[in-house]
């Protein structure tokens, strides 16, 4: 097995962290990539102000996440609760004992690369690893690693490769951290890094939760689910735009609905419940028992209560999943989109597309009376405002 060990204050993890992470993988064909956050590291102190340790591995795992590589990338967080400064030569012995017979790999940017002769126990890390160095800038070429290389390969013999970094994103995490209280600097963060520091009001940050903006509202959302649901999210967003405007409903409070239907996706049944009940949302037995139906009512009360979103919003949300008789425009809209969007791949969603641009109300019974088959094939309970909603829209009725 061939593991990349990548470690760093990642303060914040960006898009140059990413991208070299991609170009370490497919250079040197790693069956692992592991994320390796700082707890107190040795060659730096942490900028004042800095976010916690648990702040910065969460960031990273989410930053990690965004590759899309669940197979193959791991955040370790041995050096957060490690007592002490963290010395990479510690981390990789126990990186070998973690993964016995495994070809190790450190990867490092320039700056590193070309002080890595000056660190704790050089010739410890060197025997451990082999060294894979990407540059951070354009000028970082051949000119900058090959007599460093040369260095290290004469005095530890040490096995070591450099690479190009396609896409290459320059910026630090230094640069970031003058930008982020200014309001700049979203561009060098992957969305939900970004909606992560404005959800903890990380460097300096202070946003209004009830007054984002559209793109600001993305990032946050993105940062509350994994990066294999955003696929979804932004489909089940631009087919609520493309219905909006089909049907005449706001493209924009559409688009907001579907930006957030999914926020509370990945919460577990209790924090679910614990939402509900916090907010005075009431549920019947079968919503207490199924994280499915409970995503749409705890992620209502977080648009309405924490992004101030209106009842219309509210309501769309909480039957996104459902469905019920007698539903307004933008929940049919949101239902709908969330049903069909392009992602969705199943035999009857054609049909189901067709519909939803020449006979909406046709679409949402059609959508009511597909749940109603899914539940009776898997021997599961049917919701009751399903129900309702395939006798109010699914034999013929007219809202």
């Amino acid at each position: 097995m061939k593991i990349g060990i990548y470690g760093g204050s990642f303060n914040p993890p960006h898009l140059g962290h990413l991208a070299a992470a991609k170009a370490a993988v497919a250079a040197l064909g790693l069956d692992k990539l592991v994320f390796v956050p700082a707890g107190i590291p040795p060659h730096k102190d942490l900028a004042p102000g800095s976010p916690t340790s648990e702040q910065r591995l969460e960031m990273t795992r989410i930053a990690a996440d965004q590759l899309l590589l669940p197979d193959i990338t791991e955040v370790w967080d041995v050096e957060i609760h490690r007592e002490g400064k963290s010395y990479t030569a510690d981390t990789l012995a126990l990186a070998a004992e973690r993964w016995p017979g495994a070809e190790l790999w450190l990867l490092m940017g320039t700056d590193m690369f070309l002080t890595l002769h000056r660190w704790r126990e050089p010739e410890k890390i060197l025997a451990l690893a082999g060294v894979c160095a990407f540059g951070r800038t354009e000028r970082d070429g051949e000119e900058v690693f090959a007599p460093q290389r040369e260095l290290l390969s004469r005095a530890y013999n040490a096995k070591m490769t450099t690479i190009a970094v396609p896409g290459l994103v320059d910026v630090s995490s230094t640069r970031l951290r003058e930008l982020l209280p200014q309001g700049g600097g979203r561009e060098f963060l992957p969305q939900a890094v970004y909606g992560y520091i404005l959800r903890e009001k990380l460097y300096g940050t202070n946003a209004d939760f009830k007054h984002l903006s559209m793109e600001d509202l993305r990032c946050v959302s993105y940062s509350m689910v994994f990066a294999k649901r955003l696929a979804h999210i932004r489909g089940c967003e631009e087919e609520a735009a493309r219905l909006a405007n089909r049907w005449g409903a706001d493209e924009e409070r559409m688009r907001r609905a579907a930006i957030l239907h999914d926020c509370t996706k990945y919460l577990t049944l209790q924090e679910h419940l614990d939402i509900c009940d916090r907010y005075g949302i009431e549920l019947c037995p079968l919503e207490r028992a199924t994280d499915k139906l409970l995503h749409a009512k705890s992620g209502a009360a977080l648009a309405r209560h924490i992004f101030g979103v209106d009842d219309g919003i509210y309501n769309a949300i909480l039957y996104h999943t459902t469905a019920r008789g007698g539903m307004s425009l933008e929940e049919k809209l949101l239902y709908i989109a969330d049903y069909m969007e392009p992602c969705r791949n199943f035999p009857e969603v054609g049909e189901l597309r067709r519909l939803a641009y020449t006979d909406l109300d046709g679409a949402v019974g059609m959508g009511a009376s597909l749940s109603m088959q899914e539940m009776v094939q898997r021997d599961k309970e049917l919701h009751h405002d399903t129900q309702a909603a395939y006798e109010f829209y699914g034999k013929g009725n007219q809202a």
